[in-house]
């Protein structure tokens, strides 16, 4: 599902396993808690990683093949993911044009009719997605993701920032793409909170900020892996929350806050504090989830 999780994780796995197993014709499977909920797809070991509905490894794949995909892994270990790819074409033209709809109509299913319509495609297709308006936010959700990949890959001058800078920033630039729907955003809040949404929301959002440490130069396999994310997950929620309320210009303040929380959870002598304050700030809307994994990786 990452690209530095699956790099973090080939290494691990070749060491626990005989050299035998490995180049057998038998599929590998990976720690469903750690990589990804749903089986490891077999287009993982090219690059490839779809954000829904991944295929089974074939069992009459030969040696061979298992061997050349493990050889392009190493080769190009950090292929870019593709957020958008599980969208089929049509789909996802309705889907980009409904988002100009959005900041009138809202997240809503006459904003996805409004987008049918704009690109030619007739309203029934509103009833081929399952979740309507929950498609809409995550569609949204990839689409930011490809674009900060983009601007990941291509904007040279992140490069010149220390790690602290560039995580900020590449906060603030995904933050910003949500600017244009913020008056709407509280309702795609509540849609991804959703009992049935919830489990994509967490996904999304994990891959964002595992993005964003990739892009920091972010190299750890330890448990440092699941703290930093953990850290930077709940800065971001604080961060997103912060920028609801935010009537300054240009979002000035939300900015700020970023910024000092950025700094202060750099500060190794701080971390600690400012993961459990931050889990408090925003525990309460997920549950408690955020505070029982903080405890638990800070715990004694």
């Amino acid at each position: 599902m990452y690209r530095s999780a699956a790099k973090r994780l080939l290494p691990a796995l070749c060491r626990r396993r005989t050299t035998h197993f490995l180049c057998s014709s038998t599929p590998v499977r990976f720690p469903s808690r750690i990589v990804n909920p749903a089986p490891f797809s077999s287009s993982a070991a090219s690059g490839n990683f779809p954000n829904q509905n991944p295929s089974h490894f074939d069992s009459s794949t030969s040696s061979t093949e298992h061997d050349r995909a493990r050889e392009n892994e190493a080769r190009n270990p950090r292929a870019p993911p593709r957020p958008k790819a599980h969208w089929e074409e049509e789909q996802a033209r309705v889907l980009q044009a409904s988002l100009s709809h959005v900041i009138r109509l809202g997240w809503t299913d006459a904003a996805m009719i409004a987008g049918a319509r704009e690109v030619g495609v007739s309203p029934s297709i509103v009833g081929a997605f399952p979740r309507k308006e929950a498609a809409l936010v995550e569609y949204f959700m990839d689409d930011c993701l490809q674009r900060l990949i983009d601007i990941i890959d291509t904007k040279e001058d992140l490069k010149n920032l220390i790690p602290s800078q560039r995580v900020a920033e590449l906060v603030r630039i995904r933050l910003d793409m949500q600017a244009p729907y913020i008056s709407t955003w509280p309702r795609a809040l509540s849609i991804q909170a959703h009992p049935l949404n919830i489990s994509t929301s967490f996904k999304q959002r994990a891959m964002l900020v595992d993005e964003i440490w990739h892009a920091a130069g972010d190299e750890t396999s330890d448990i440092d892996w699941y703290t930093k994310r953990t850290i930077l997950g709940a800065i971001y929620s604080a961060t997103e929350l912060y920028m609801l309320t935010d009537t300054s210009a240009d979002f000035q303040d939300t900015w700020a806050f970023l910024n000092g929380r950025i700094e202060d959870a750099f500060d190794l002598k701080n971390s600690v504090n400012e993961a459990k304050y931050l889990a408090e700030a925003v525990g309460a809307g997920m549950g408690g989830s955020v505070q029982g994994i903080v405890n638990r990786i800070f715990r004694g």
